[in-house]
């Protein structure tokens, strides 16, 4: 091979270096112009600590069909109350005017309140054992769902947590939300039992490991003080479950049971899915419900009985009084008699007076400020 060969080989050689090199510096400052666009290592405002001036940016709410991350009655209660902000929060009336800054004020002001309303639904201090968490340093609440759903439920009762928002307000806990102090809350009592000892220990133990997990220092109340208040709110509970009931008793042949159905359904009955005869509310729950007395293979039937849980209706709805009046419709429609249990007539004076136990029975519910039909007593007589 001759030295022009060899030189024209070696300078070829050069130029792909050089071309290859080239490519990649190209190569290199592209990626690094990428990273920059799409850089996510922006300060958090909400996270920042000190008087560092920031950038304005406008205020925006992002509400989705479902909150993800939280379970059950949570989710409802922080849907509704973004919803209550966001409409709240509203610059423009009806008539499309900006609105002014009192306007602003009173519905920051609404806002507010409704969190906290909100708040409260979830942890109540009448019937919960409140257990306040300190956190070591402000959180988010996409970090805190994850590990504060691991503790729902010990034994039969709740547990549900609020978190205090950067604006000092208590709200319910939700993606997107930073949260300077958590409050939780362990029901006391539900209709069948109090909170025991095995179950308030379940509950502080798996409370600590949670509160590891997210940097948390937990209060736990002694446990004699917190088993005398769930005895105490058992007992109420106890003393007023009531439920009222009325029967129809044919005044010939058994009904049909495929006969009837039909008579409850223009009646305005709806059939749940567990076979119950239930009368809707109008808002999503219903009055009272209505029992065939039967098992589903039986054809026929020779008595109806309507059922009002009283505690759970609020006496706005006159859940009693709206049973008579489907029962005295009944009757009509059936060729019935409506009668007590041990199957004696009622006579409209004796369901007169028992309407007037019923409005007692409302007062001393009032008086415990445990109101029948609300959100409390919902959750007591669930």
């Amino acid at each position: 091979m001759t030295d022009l060969q060899l030189s024209l080989i070696a300078a070829a050689g050069v130029f792909v270096a050089g071309v290859f090199t080239y490519n990649k510096i190209q190569e290199y400052k592209a990626k690094k112009s990428v990273e920059r666009a799409f850089s996510s290592d922006h300060d958090d405002v909400l996270m920042r600590s000190g008087d560092e001036p920031v950038a304005r940016q406008e205020p925006s709410f992002s509400l989705d069909s479902a909150t993800p991350g939280l379970a059950g009655g949570e989710a409802s209660v922080a849907a509704a109350a973004l919803s209550a902000m966001a409409a709240e929060f509203s610059t423009d009336d009806e008539s499309g005017k900006p609105a002014s800054d009192d306007e602003l004020a009173a519905r920051a002001n609404a806002a507010s309140a409704a969190a906290a309303e909100q708040a409260t639904a979830l942890v109540d201090p009448l019937i919960d054992c409140l257990l306040p968490l300190a956190l070591e340093a402000p959180a988010r609440g996409d970090k805190l769902l994850p590990v504060l759903q691991t503790l729902r439920m010990v034994g039969n009762k709740p547990v549900h947590f609020i978190g205090k928002a950067v604006s000092g307000d208590w709200e319910p806990i939700t993606h997107g939300g930073v949260y300077t102090e958590l409050q939780g809350g362990v029901q006391l009592a539900s209709r069948s039992t109090a909170l025991n000892e095995l179950e308030y220990s379940e509950l502080v133990t798996r409370l600590r490991a949670m509160a590891d997990e997210i940097g948390a220092e937990p209060a736990v109340p002694d446990m004699m003080e917190v088993m005398a208040e769930a005895r105490n709110l058992h007992r109420f509970v106890a003393g007023h479950d009531a439920q009222l009931g009325v029967n129809l008793q044919t005044n010939g042949a058994p009904w049909s049971v495929n006969t009837l159905i039909g008579a409850l359904e223009k009646q305005g009955f709806d059939v749940r899915p567990d076979g119950r005869f239930v009368m809707p509310d109008g808002e999503g729950g219903f009055l009272f419900s209505l029992s065939t007395n039967v098992t589903p293979a039986e054809e026929t039937t020779s008595r109806l009985t309507l059922l009002l849980d009283v505690p759970c209706v609020a006496p706005a709805r006159d859940g009693f009084g709206a049973m008579v009046a489907c029962a005295k419709s009944l009757v009509a429609r059936l060729d019935a008699t409506i009668v007590d249990d041990y199957n004696q007539p009622l006579s409209d004076a004796a369901l007169t007076e028992i309407a007037g136990q019923v409005q007692d029975f409302y007062t001393e519910m009032n008086d415990a400020d445990i109101p029948a039909g609300s959100t409390r007593a919902l959750r007591l007589f669930s």
